[in-house]
Formats: structure tokens, sequence, C-alpha cells
């Protein structure tokens, strides 16, 4: 019987996923892609069991910093296992390494759809490619060159990444940042190993080099939209610019800054010898990362370090801020983008900090300067962003520092005499803090305004972009049709939440403690990486 080709995507029925009953497998028989109820505490102090989805698979690791003792291996399956799961319905910052045991093998077990069959394509529908221009055809066949020579001289598994050794990549005009990777041919690597393996650094396009058909010519600018790419990416389940990051497991459990141990959001490429720790020790100062607490103490004897390696720019009360050029505080700021990792899952990291400035805020008290959150932001934009990259750390979230960290941002702004908005796509958390920052500094402006007033006006005196005021207002429903034209009007729910918002106390950005200057760049110092 000959196969039937539907001419849509949604005419053939999704078979559904085959079940496996209770006490018909074993935990050996669970593999990568199954769904499995796994015991978890609870809400209420009590352990529930939730649906999970098996993303990884590994053997228990034996911590290398840990003190001589032996230990007889496990000899039972639930006892040497342990699985990576995402829960089902919960974010994936909740992501978790759980151990077999607490695998519920008495409930069914869901195991991964079979992938549809690719439909046909057409005979008629391949198109002979057209010949390249010159320009075009040189740098294809210097890229090829290049790719040929990466592939003869580079091992086929990467060794451990290094803060001080980074393989760098294959020199071409297609490296830039935030090239999502083509993962073809990457679906049956050992997602532990990636997990364990060299930082991410985007390759550009990757050449089939042992295909014969010639790859069709790449398509012309004006069809990429940055409007569809961010949407995209958006909508796609992560917020991670490079593709390759969202199959990556998280190789951090725990880590402790200070007196603070907090537990690790996403993967982060620490080096390898670091991955899968119970603890990561980090100096709150310097940002240098340790595998015991032993190494950690040792270390503080020697670091005479008590603030960021910057220039303190803002002081008021016990919060102050540093400004740091990423090419001349490049461990630090390196350091610095290592641990944010650990809890932004939509940026791609790299080594390269040179093209950004890191303003880092930090609460004072005798024993130093304590990091709080950080946002980072280029020496120039050229889409006049004024964040390319914000984070407040986890164990000082809901204290009011995100906002904080986003006004101090805006008046630097408004020294500069510039519109600025975040660098997108924002994660959840940055957008939600951004939403509230604009409509509260709007109502703001408009409760403690007399005069008319239009959108332009409200962007010069907030140095918020005019896109951004729009949506604030459309969101707020702000606009009304008054006699033919459209005003700002505010409603009444909206000014009561404004007066009971004020009588909150927060923590606000004095401009008069603000002793700064915009850097200026000169054509050579913006040259990186040449």
């Amino acid at each position: 019987m000959a196969p039937h080709h539907g001419s849509g995507k949604d005419e053939t029925p999704q078979e559904p996923p085959p079940i496996s009953p209770a006490g018909t497998y074993t935990i050996q028989t669970i593999s990568v892609g199954c769904k499995v109820y796994i015991r978890r505490p609870g809400p209420d102090g009590h352990e529930e069991e939730r649906l999970a989805e098996i993303l990884s698979i590994r053997d228990k690791p034996v911590n290398p910093y840990a003190s001589r003792q032996v230990k007889e291996e496990p000899q039972r399956p639930e006892d040497r296992l342990e699985f990576f799961v995402h829960w089902d319905q919960f974010n994936k910052r909740l992501d978790e390494w759980v151990s077999a045991s607490r695998v519920v093998l008495t409930r069914d077990l869901e195991w991964p759809r079979p992938k549809a069959p690719p439909p046909a394509k057409k005979a008629g529908s391949h198109k002979a490619p057209g010949k390249l221009p010159k320009a075009a055809s040189l740098l294809k066949r210097a890229t090829t060159a290049n790719a040929l020579a990466a592939v003869k001289t580079e091992p086929e598994t990467p060794g451990p990444s290094t803060p001080t050794s980074i393989p760098s990549p294959t020199p071409s005009p297609s490296l830039k940042r935030k090239t999502p990777h083509d993962e073809e041919g990457e679906d049956d690597e050992d997602l532990d190993a990636d997990a364990d393996g060299d930082m991410d650094v985007d390759d550009g396009e990757v050449l089939d080099l042992d295909g014969g058909s010639t790859p069709p010519p790449p398509p012309p600018v004006s069809a990429f939209s940055k409007e569809q790419e961010i949407e995209k990416l958006r909508t796609s389940g992560s917020m991670t610019q490079s593709i390759s990051e969202i199959t990556r497991v998280k190789n951090l459990n725990r880590l402790q800054i200070g007196k603070h141990e907090v537990d690790a959001w996403y993967f982060s490429p620490y080096p390898q010898e670091y991955a899968h720790l119970p603890i990561l020790y980090i100096c709150e100062f310097c940002l240098s990362y340790f595998g015991s607490k032993f190494m950690l103490t040792r270390h503080r004897r020697r670091c005479n370090l008590l603030h960021p390696p910057g220039n303190e720019i803002y002081r008021h009360e016990d919060i102050s801020f540093f400004e740091l050029d990423g090419k001349r505080q490049l461990t630090w700021c390196r350091n610095l983008s290592l641990l944010s990792k650990c809890f932004l899952d939509h940026k791609t990291l790299y080594y390269d900090v040179t093209p950004f400035m890191y303003y880092v805020m930090c609460h004072r008290d005798s024993t130093g300067c304590h990091i709080i959150g950080y946002f980072s932001k280029e020496k120039e934009s050229a889409d006049n962003y004024n964040v390319a990259c914000i984070l407040t750390l986890p164990q000082h979230q809901r204290h009011g520092y995100g906002k904080l960290l986003i006004e101090f941002s805006y008046e630097l702004s408004k020294k500069e005499g510039k519109l600025g908005s975040p660098e997108k796509p924002l994660s959840d958390l940055g957008l939600l803090g951004y939403r509230a920052y604009w409509a509260e500094t709007i109502i703001d402006l408009l409760m403690n305004t007399s005069d008319d007033i239009s959108i332009d006006d409200i962007a010069q005196k907030t140095s918020i972009t005019h896109a951004d005021v729009m949506n604030t207002c459309t969101t707020l429903q702000l606009f009304k049709h008054y006699k033919g034209q459209h005003v700002i009007s505010l409603p009444e729910h909206l000014q009561e939440r404004y007066k009971k918002q004020k009588e909150k106390r927060r923590r606000r950005i004095h401009p008069e403690c603000l002793q700064w200057k915009p850097p200026v760049f000169t054509r050579d110092q913006l040259r990186f990486g040449w």
C-alpha cells in the first residue's frame, strides 16, 4: 500500500506514547526521554509523586576534593544511578539530579513518542543553486579551508575547559555574538558529556564536508527579520540564544557565595573538574571558584580584594555601584559571567568580555563590599541598548534590588542624553521586572505632571524608548479616545495602586550621588579581538 502524503502537518494524527504498566519495567530499562513518577518534597513538607521526564542518566559522581574514605561500590542500580529530570508543568530552573531510588516503580512508565516519518520531497521542487557572487565565493572557499584545517588538527573529543587556556574557534567573518548552532547530527550525543564539555562558542555555519552535493546559497540578508527571530526565541520554550544550550544538562548542584548557599538553576561552563560537585565554593570578592572549603579558606588568606576591582561611581547609605571595563578586568568579568550563567538561560556565554562595561551593585559593611547584582552594557551598541545582561543573585531577590539596577541603568542613559532599552529577548524574571519599572515610572510621571504630556515627552524625561512607552501604556490601558483624538488617562484603580506603593518605603537611586561621566572610546579601543 502506497503511503499517503498529506498536504498539512496537522492532518496526520499524532500517535499516543507507548505505556509500560507498573511491574513490567525496572530501573535498567528506563532511558532518556521516558516519563516516570518520582518522589519529591511537596509544598506541605510531605513527599509527593510527580511526573518527570528523564533528560540524562549517569553513575553517581565521586567528589575528587572530598577526604579519602574507603567505600564499597554499591551493587544495586538504584544506589548507583542518578537521573537528571524535568518536572512536568514546572519551570526549567527546577530541573535536578535525583537518585534512582526515588523512582516510583509502582506507577506506569511513559515512553517517548515515535518520530513521524519525514515527508517526501516533491520531484520538481529541487532547484539548482545559482552562481554565487565573487565575494561570497571567496568567503565560502576560505571558510571551507578553515573548517578542513580544524577537522585535521582538532581532536574529536574536546578536553576540559579552563579559564586560563581557552580553545579558540577558527577565525572567520561568520563569527558573531548570538548566532544559533546548527544542531544536525547531534541528537545521538551524550547529553551528560555535553554538560561537562567546553565553553559554548558559536561557530557560525557548519559545513557538510563529507557530502557530495553543493550546499545551497545562503538566504539574502533582507530575508532575516529581527522581530521574527525574537518571537521565535520567546515561543521556543527556552530563552537561550544558542540552540545547543537548551539540551545542556545542569552541571552544578549548589554554590556557596560568602555566607549564602544557593542552588544553581542552569548549565554554566565551569571547568570539567568542578562539574557535579556537591558544592562549588566561590570567593565573594574576586569570584574565583574552588572545589572544597579548605581550598577557599586557604585562598581567602591570600586574597586581599574587598570590593570589585573598578571605580566606585555611586554611594548612598550602604549601597555602592562599581564600574568595570571588561578589557581591563578580564579575569574578574569572566568569573562574573560564569557565575551569572548559573542563573540565566537566555544568554550565551562568551569569554570575550572586552566589548562590555560592567556595573556591579554591592552592599557595604565592615567586612567589605558584597555583590548583590550587576548589569553589563555594550561600549558601542548599534541598537542603543543600555543593558546587555542584568542579574540579581538569587539570595538577594525579592528585596527590590532588581528595580534598583534597572533604575540605575536609566540614570546612566539620562547622563548620556540617550533613550535606552534592554537587549532582547529578556528572561521571564527580567521581563516582569522591566514591566513593573516602566509602569511605575510612567504612572509616577503622570501623577506629578499637571500639563499636557505626549509620548515623546515621557520618553525624553524617563529615557525609556518610545516603543517601550507605547507598549506599557497599551498594557495599562491608558489610551482613551476623546473628541476624535487619543489621550492618556489614568484610571482610578491605577491611582489608588500608586498611592499604596508610595506608602511603602523602598530604595531609590539618588542622581546627586552619581559621580560619573560617559566613557569615550577611540576606534582603536573598540577593535575587540583584532
